[in-house]
């Protein structure tokens, strides 16, 4: 069995960091499980932690009151989900759910925050990762946007 250093320093996610930054990142993580219906978060709440997804999967949902919870997206295992730590005001926009048992690393985003405020360096590296991550997130959308709503031209 893994240990969290092992984990993170093999996730597609941190791969190649240097073991000095895995090991600051370390000290903010911890393994949690989420039962199937359990909410991880609610829009509107604080953003204070994001996940590694070890196994299980995950429904990101917006509530519209006329229609109810709608799934916009899935999430899965080696999947990073939350980035809203990284952005003040640090706020949910979505709600999420487990729809299995899920295993995740959940790390403290004021933790994280604290640590690359102390070290530029790493700092630098996260936010060079979460950029990507955030640009890759931006493009499924414009996917699924043009898939709704792209309609043939006559």
């Amino acid at each position: 069995m893994k240990n969290l250093e092992s984990y993170l320093a093999d996730h597609p996610f941190l791969k190649g960091m240097g073991k000095k930054h895995i090991e600051l990142i370390v000290g903010c993580a911890k393994n949690v499980r989420i039962n199937p219906g359990e909410y991880l978060f609610h829009e509107g709440d604080e953003a204070d932690l994001f996940y590694f997804i070890r196994d299980g999967k995950l429904a990101m949902e917006v509530f519209r009151p006329q229609k109810g919870s709608i799934v916009f997206n899935t999430l899965g295992n080696n999947d990073v989900l939350g980035w809203s730590w990284l952005v003040a005001p640090y706020i949910r926009h979505f709600d999420c759910r487990a729809m299995d048992v899920t295993r995740a690393i959940a790390l403290d985003g004021n933790c994280l925050r604290k640590k690359c405020d102390e070290d530029h360096e790493l700092g630098y590296d996260i936010m060079k990762r979460f950029v990507n991550l955030m640009e890759d997130e931006l493009m499924a959308l414009r996917l699924q946007l043009l898939d709704i709503y792209d309609t043939p031209i006559k």
